[in-house]
């Protein structure tokens, strides 16, 4: 994955340098030349000769920021670049990268590559845990920086909890997942994603919906388009802005999107149900807005039944094809997983326990169990969503050679 790529590892002022020592080495081995930015909080905790030795690389820091020569040392750093790494990142340094600071060489030259970018955090849990951290992971998210998630475990302090540095081999299962430097595993392929929740209406002011923000399914329809694959994204409203170079179709309600996929399948080699999709709709919706009365503190709605999508994809689906569902689910969510799995005749199910704080709806992060038509399952460690869509679309992929 790594073979012939340009990393630019930055390690900052967090107990957890050393192991970026590991981290570097494994990089290396996966084929990655490496070059290290170490912070002046970082050189209190390793030094920068540690990985001049490890990388056979210079290492830049603020010591060694202005050069003789007369080259601008963080621009040329940046423009080497293929992946940025930040590993540790402490709180600070995600602060600095969240507000597009360049106040030293490491966000100088974050700053100033245009390169795909991973923060791996690691500080102690109540910084973790802190709103201006979250506003910083929220705001370095928003910047389509990917953000992996701390473990839960032993902190320097004596306490245990989430904050901790990932095990140097944990962070490369998690980049090898990611899209950035994926093979075009897909090329040639048409994959139709669905995300979003679909909404029913009541009236010409309010409609049911639910949780549903379309990280899941915008996460996958990238993942689809960076391995290669010509990628229709068929869309109830979200907040998000579609990938490049994707087809967007818009839709509202479960009726809008069983036409806009029953009309486009055939012509497709996968399908890949991310939307949440509103099991009941209104019996029948007003034409002015349903208004409050003196005399009546209720309101009964009557609902029927939505079309089941997948249900009547199985009816048209061709030996070749493959389709791949998910379930969102809060309680028995292995057996709920499986059987649907089976009734919908899907070849891939991404299950996952919404009753869970921190993953599924509304997240930028999630845990699924991926359970395929031969009844064989594994988890996902909890992660970013466009790790675990990689993941997903890796497995699309092998189903599809099978076929």
């Amino acid at each position: 994955m790594f073979e012939g790529k340009h990393v630019t590892l930055t390690v900052s002022g967090s107990v957890a340098a050393y192991k970026a020592a590991t981290l570097a080495r494994e990089l290396q081995r996966a084929g990655a030349t490496v070059r290290v930015i170490l912070t002046r909080a970082a050189a209190k905790f390793v030094t920068p000769a540690t990985f001049a030795a490890l990388t056979k690389q210079p290492v830049l820091t603020d010591e060694t920021w202005w050069r003789d020569d007369g080259q601008i040392a963080h621009v040329e750093l940046a423009d080497w670049t293929d992946l940025a790494l930040a590993a540790p990142a402490s709180a600070n340094l995600m602060a600095q990268l969240a507000q597009g600071q360049a106040d030293d060489v490491a966000s100088a030259t974050w700053l100033a590559t245009a390169a795909p970018k991973v923060v791996v955090p690691a500080m102690n849990s109540h910084m973790w845990q802190a709103a201006a951290t979250q506003r910083n992971r929220q705001q370095l998210l928003a910047d389509g920086v990917v953000v992996l998630q701390p473990a839960t475990g032993a902190l320097a302090e004596g306490y245990s909890g989430t904050g901790r540095f990932p095990e140097p081999a944990e962070i490369m299962t998690q980049l090898q997942q990611l899209s950035m430097f994926a093979p075009q595993i897909l090329q040639g392929k048409h994959v139709i994603v669905t995300a979003g929740g679909t909404r029913e209406r009541l009236d010409p002011v309010r409609f049911l919906t639910n949780d549903s923000s379309g990280k899941m399914g915008y996460a996958v329809a990238a993942a689809a388009q960076a391995a290669g694959a010509d990628v229709t994204l068929i869309s109830a409203p979200t907040r998000l802005t579609p990938p490049e170079e994707v087809t967007v179709v818009s839709i509202q309600s479960t009726t809008d999107l069983a036409d806009a996929v029953l009309a486009r399948f055939p012509q497709a080699d996968a399908l890949v149900m991310a939307a949440a999709v509103a099991d009941f709709q209104p019996l029948t919706v007003a034409d002015q807005k349903i208004k409050k009365t003196a005399d009546n503190d209720e309101l009964i709605l009557k609902l029927k039944k939505t079309p089941d999508i997948l249900a009547e994809v199985a009816k048209i689906k061709k030996s070749q094809q493959v389709t791949v569902g998910f379930a969102a689910e809060t309680q028995n969510l292995l057996a709920n997983a499986r059987q649907k799995l089976q009734r919908k005749s899907l070849d891939l199910l991404a299950a996952n326990d919404v009753s869970q704080a921190g993953i599924g709806f509304n997240s930028d992060d999630n845990q699924v169990t991926f359970i395929q038509a031969d009844g064989t399952s594994d988890q996902t460690p909890k992660t970013s969503k466009r790790v675990i869509a990689t993941a997903l679309i890796k497995r699309l992929a092998t189903i599809l050679e099978t076929k």
